[in-house]
């Protein structure tokens, strides 16, 4: 095979043209075995192989710098880079679901939020600029979906503006992001894929003039680079060019020698270019062309001959939000629903089906989400904006000055909050509830259950003059836990036994957290430990009842699923402190640091957020304060 021949991407020089077309097949070929083994985002990376192909030939990284916004599309980069062992992708000690600098000196940056890749880009090509490394190239590659983000196009006004900076920006358009991408600037490439009467009269000039002796190349040259006003009189191209960038496209992105001579030409050119080429998402395999959806943007473990997943999921939290939202579209006209570019995996689908006329997808433009929400809630509908957890990171300001401060009813709900695993460090879930505690009158919902999805997500859109927010985790969402009785609005979850007038610990369980916190509880019960355990349901604000009902106990031990620094156990210290209830806490969530990709189950172990581990703890707490032994109790999780 030749795939196993590319250690580098040096290795793609000695290849022909042939030899480029067979190794492009097998790529595709290794891709579906591989991926349908351990699920992963088959699609972006079938839709980019001849693209980085090309890219790795023209450029020579890591020297020059080869950039992918978002990582997503980077495995076929990883294995040009020398890493072809695609058997624990995703899992723990594997190759990472993006790029991963401790992986390889090729991948640059890992991040895997998109439209961030053009101001990377730009810095980068700044710094070849200051420190005089004119032999250096930078090309990013982002694709049209992300383009529809404001970081996109705030990146595009300085890079427009040095004009004799070089900088490679290739425009990988498939028409989608998860699904097909929307908006005016979604239409404007429609515009330019459609136009070819430009690179026909090119190649027709050129076939010409070739053909004339002395003059004939020059002159073509000169032609191609032909100012704006001839080429928007034969192609609609100005959008890019009014902005002060040459474009070279629409190029065929399966077609390795188009793509190489027009990168070719970008590199040669003093200033920033956009490539503009064409793929397709799923490439090369039937069962990804044919979904409609997301053409198998990302897969769980699938048949490879089929595409057809092996197992079938129980219910999950996204599910159980997509119908409840139906019904609530049935029964309020005014509810309308918001996606950043994800629509189906959101769970906005079916309200879509049901009312296409109140649904939007704003592209992957989360600030923009917010802010026209809040424009929504002000003209009298109630906008829910489905985003997932590490996203709404992006819109914090809007949150806060936009809707916030204007007392909007906007309802923000979370999916895959808390440790998500298998996609690594940027797609945990674990700022959410740190970064809302600091925005005033906002109120925010962690559900223990489905049943408590629906009830909670129902309360938060009979809010009207503050923002809410309901987050819950990825996968699939777990039994009912019932509640045994109630303290203010919050739910007792477990009682100790009537004859105790002092219970021991009170244990506060952060949404779907709450089995765990059972466990734990029945762990302390084996010790002697008596336990009541209580889900606020609402943890911002903290309930006014929390307070005296932690000075009937001895100790407060709270345990979320969120980093604990401004999370909900620092929220119930402060509201302790401020009702001058002096009670011992400890805080047990996410540790503030970038975690490893690896399983749920994995991370959690590694972080010490299990139920043996905090019931260890709590034994020691509680053994201290009996006075049992003097030295200090295991550390908390920090």
């Amino acid at each position: 095979m030749l795939l196993t021949r590319i250690k580098g991407p040096r290795d793609l020089d000695r290849l022909s043209q042939e030899e480029l077309t067979q190794l492009a097949a097998e790529i595709r070929s290794f891709l579906v075995d591989a991926v349908s083994k351990t699920g992963g985002h088959l699609g972006p990376n079938l839709g980019v192989v001849e693209l980085t192909i090309a890219l790795h030939r023209v450029f020579d990284s890591p020297k020059d710098k080869v950039l992918f916004d978002t990582g997503h599309q980077a495995y076929v980069h990883k294995l040009l880079t020398g890493r072809q062992d695609f058997g624990d992708l995703r899992s723990k000690g594997g190759l990472s679901g993006y790029p991963s600098r401790a992986e390889s000196e090729h991948d640059v940056i890992e991040n895997s939020h998109a439209s961030t890749v053009l101001g990377w880009a730009d810095g980068l090509a700044k710094a070849n600029e200051v420190l005089g490394r004119e032999d250096h190239h930078v090309a990013a590659v982002i694709g049209d979906g992300a383009l529809t983000g404001g970081m996109a196009w705030e990146a595009l006004n300085n890079i427009a503006a040095a004009k004799d900076r070089p900088l490679v920006i290739v425009v990988n358009d498939n028409e989608r992001s998860y699904g097909p991408t929307i908006g005016g600037l979604a239409n404007h490439l429609a515009t330019l894929r459609t136009t070819d009467g430009y690179e026909r009269f090119l190649a027709r000039g050129k076939e010409i003039l070739e053909r004339t002796p002395v003059v004939g190349k020059p002159l073509f040259e000169t032609l191609h680079g032909a100012k704006k006003g001839l080429k928007d009189f034969i192609a609609p191209q100005g959008m890019f060019e009014d902005l002060g960038l040459k474009y070279i496209g629409p190029i065929d992105g399966h077609d390795m020698e188009a793509l190489e001579s027009a990168l070719q030409r970008a590199k040669r050119f003093s200033g920033p270019v956009i490539v503009h080429c064409l793929t397709q998402k799923g490439r090369g395999y039937e069962p990804a062309v044919q979904d409609e959806a997301d053409r198998f943007h990302a897969v769980g473990v699938i048949h490879p001959d089929t595409g057809l997943p092996v197992t079938t999921d129980a219910a999950s939290w996204t599910s159980v939000f997509a119908d409840e939202m139906v019904k609530l579209g049935k029964e309020r006209e005014d509810i309308v629903a918001i996606t950043a570019a994800m629509l189906q995996p959101v769970g906005l689908k079916k309200f879509a089906d049901a009312f296409p006329d109140r649904i939007f997808d704003v592209g992957i433009a989360e600030q923009h989400a917010a802010t026209s929400a809040a424009g929504l809630a002000t003209g009298g509908a109630h906008p829910v904006f489905a985003v997932y957890a590490t996203f709404l990171n992006r819109a914090f300001d809007q949150v806060l000055m936009d809707v916030a401060l204007h007392k909007c009813g906007v309802t923000f709900v979370l999916d895959r909050a808390g440790v998500t695993g298998t996609d690594g460090a940027s797609h945990n879930g674990m700022w959410d509830m740190s970064i809302m505690q600091v925005v005033p009158g906002l109120r925010l919902a962690a559900p223990r259950d489905a049943e408590q999805l629906r009830a909670q997500l129902r309360e938060a859109v009979q809010v009207k003059d503050a923002p809410t927010v309901v987050r819950y985790s990825k996968g699939v969402v777990g039994p009912a836990v019932p509640a045994v009785g109630q303290v203010g609005g919050m739910d007792v979850l477990r009682a100790p036994a009537p004859e105790v007038t002092r219970p021991d610990v009170l244990l506060v369980s952060v949404g779907a957290l709450a089995p765990m916190c059972l466990e734990i509880a029945d762990l302390l019960d084996k010790q002697g430990i008596s336990t009541t355990v209580v889900d606020p349901r609402w943890v911002k604000p903290v309930d006014e009842a929390l307070a005296p009902l932690a000075d009937r106990h001895r100790v407060v031990v709270t345990v979320e699923d969120n980093g604990r620094t401004g999370g909900v156990g620092a929220a119930v210290s402060q509201a302790l402190r401020d009702a001058g209830v002096d009670v011992p806490l400890r805080d047990f969530g996410i540790p503030q640091r970038f975690l490893d990709h690896a399983s749920r189950k994995e991370v959690m172990a590694e972080i010490g957020l299990t139920a043996p581990d905090i019931a260890r703890q709590v034994t020691g707490l509680v053994a201290k304060l009996d006075g049992r032994y003097d030295s200090e109790p295991a550390a908390t999780v920090d």
